[in-house]
């Protein structure tokens, strides 16, 4: 190589340093991979944070939808990219906790593979029912399914997905048994129920909100610390009697493990003012979800411990991994 090649290289290599320097960053666009489709809670949520954190950081903040394989895609292509700051990722309970223990062999380490930035919010789960099904109450639910073993049946989103496991701990944890009728998305799901087709579905709040408020949909339980002020008349699964239900899914932050402290600092600051933000705030509770801004360190700490909670809920409930 002559002297001219190495004076490019080495400019090359500055620019390259300045980029991810975390003196200079951001000093272009920063993309945000949904490991989901356009318009689930996952996608909402990410626009509201990526429209405030544009200003914030002084850059556009660009969602890129890349969803397949209950959000193992996406997740798996933001691992592999740089650990510059500039590609984030969503990290979310279904792609981070549930599927990497519910197939046999997951694309990515969710907790080796990903650098965590904070929580976004928590969302509660909420178990509902179609009004012609006559239950009135988690409690008359169980009798029902007690009474007739295997009559009824409830949707998901797709074999192994959070609302699967979460039907599956159901069974569980009241020893009951119903049919699993698995969906491509809730949507589906909800639509069948709605039809009579199936009889439960475990769903969470911002997808089933507007059908519960037109009363199209009977809801039974919430996992959530308290009861919700939409729904104050719905019990939360720990007052209905099953605590080991009563988890609100957790919606986060992240990014390729490996970008250096001082980015990942600088965007959990971004991310918690932006949290912080009124106009934010609101938007986010307008779907049922609610703003949980975190430092990274214990989010970090809270997406390992949530993997070692999932593992062994799969393991309780002899789950035979896809």
């Amino acid at each position: 190589m002559n002297r001219r090649h190495l004076v490019l290289a080495g400019l090359a290599s500055a620019t390259l340093n300045a980029l991810a320097s975390p003196q200079t960053y951001p000093s272009k666009p920063v993309k945000l991979i949904v490991p989901y489709a356009p318009g689930g809670t996952t996608d909402l949520l990410a626009r509201i944070v990526a429209t405030k954190l544009s200003t914030i950081i002084g850059q556009p903040v660009v969602v890129d939808n890349r969803p397949g394989a209950g959000g193992s895609v996406g997740s798996a292509a933001a691992a592999k990219q740089p650990a510059d700051g500039y590609t984030l990722v969503m990290v979310v309970e279904s792609s981070h906790a549930v599927n990497p223990n519910v197939y046999a062999k997951s694309p990515y380490d969710p907790v080796q593979d990903f650098a965590a930035i904070g929580n976004i919010a928590d969302v509660p789960n909420v178990l509902v029912t179609s009004p012609s099904l006559g239950a009135e109450s988690v409690q008359s639910l169980v009798r029902m399914l007690k009474e007739h073993p295997g009559k009824y049946s409830f949707g998901s989103s797709g074999n192994g997905g959070l609302s699967h496991i979460n039907g599956e701990l159901f069974k569980h944890v009241t020893s009951t048994d119903m049919l699993h009728v698995p969906y491509k998305g809730l949507g589906p799901a909800l639509s069948d129920l709605l039809a009579g087709q199936i009889n439960v579905v475990f769903d969470n709040i911002p997808s089933s909100m507007e059908l519960i408020q037109a009363k199209r949909i009977k809801p039974l339980a919430v996992a959530a610390k308290s009861r919700l002020k939409t729904l104050p008349q719905v019990p939360t699964y720990a007052e209905a009697g099953l605590p080991a239900m009563n988890n609100p899914s957790w919606f986060g932050l992240g990014g390729p493990a490996g970008i250096p402290p001082e980015i990942l600092d600088q965007l959990n600051r971004a991310l918690n003012q932006a949290l912080s933000d009124p106009a934010v705030v609101s938007a986010i509770e307008k779907q049922g979800a609610v703003p949980s801004p975190t430092p990274r360190k214990q989010f970090a700490s809270f997406v390992a411990a949530e993997n070692v909670r999932w593992a062994k809920i799969v393991a309780d409930l002899r789950f035979e991994k896809m």
